[in-house]
């Protein structure tokens, strides 16, 4: 085997999707392993790992996190919630990686969201910080750097990651240390990619796709696999799911 295969996914905490009444579909986990399965990749990148209950509460051990590393048996990985905090809304949150050889380093790094006013259900309220992880890993002989992220979205706040840069700086600035080849995957929530494609191009990274949506509530490019020099991406593709509210993204990688 001259490659490996990497796949990002949004998993929204299984929650499946449903045309007419998305917020009430089932959540079920089985599907969400059920797509995992079926693409047979070497890296597995999660992000909403899990659902914030009432109050920012952050279950321990991670119930959804649990359960997959118990199914993917023969992966390592990495979890990580963001920082605990009340004001947690009740969606997706917490990182996820899975590699099929040992992972090692492993690393987390608090992404601060500024103090921006939005209405929640008549209430005032501003977003809470975000997470960025990280870890080793060898394959093929050769050593990988993996980075994972979900960052705010601004657009949903109306404004713009463009217009408060700090999450994207830091994460450009975590690209910059790394001087081997290295994967970045996520959920960057912007909504106008090309900005986040050219200032992580400065860093040296590209993006295995940017036409293709991979959100079904908008028609945004929101989730992204990108990759620096180190690699060359020999085949990508967006795989519609109903698991999620977002698609999959599979990419398959040499080295250079």
């Amino acid at each position: 085997m001259s490659t490996f295969r990497v796949l990002q996914f949004n998993m929204q905490f299984g929650q499946m999707w449903d045309d007419t009444y998305p917020d009430r579909a089932p959540i079920r986990l089985e599907y969400t392993l059920e797509e995992i399965r079926r693409h047979k990749a070497d890296l597995i990148m999660l992000q909403e790992v899990e659902q914030t209950p009432p109050g920012g509460v952050q279950i321990q051990p991670p119930p959804n996190f649990t359960r997959l590393q118990a199914e993917l048996s023969a992966y390592d990985s990495w979890f990580s919630y963001p920082k605990a905090d009340v004001r947690e809304l009740p969606f997706g949150v917490g990182l996820a990686i899975f590699s099929l050889t040992p992972l090692r380093s492993t690393m987390r790094l608090d992404l601060p969201s500024p103090p921006i006013e939005f209405e929640f259900f008549g209430k005032k309220m501003t977003p809470t910080d975000r997470v960025m992880i990280g870890a080793d890993t060898t394959l093929l002989g050769r050593d990988l750097r993996l980075f994972n992220t979900h960052l705010l979205a601004f657009f949903m706040l109306g404004s713009s990651s463009t217009m408060n840069p700090f999450q994207r700086q830091l994460v450009a600035e975590q690209l910059a240390t790394s001087s081997g080849p290295t994967i970045l995957t996520g959920d960057f929530n912007v909504s106008r990619h090309q900005t986040l494609i050219s200032q992580f191009a400065e860093r040296g990274f590209t993006t295995v796709q940017q036409t293709e949506v991979t959100w079904r509530r908008r028609p945004f490019v929101l989730d992204h696999i990108f990759y620096n020099a180190g690699l060359r991406c020999v085949a990508r593709r967006v795989v519609p799911t109903r698991a999620s509210d977002h698609h999959a993204i599979v990419a398959d990688f040499e080295f250079v």
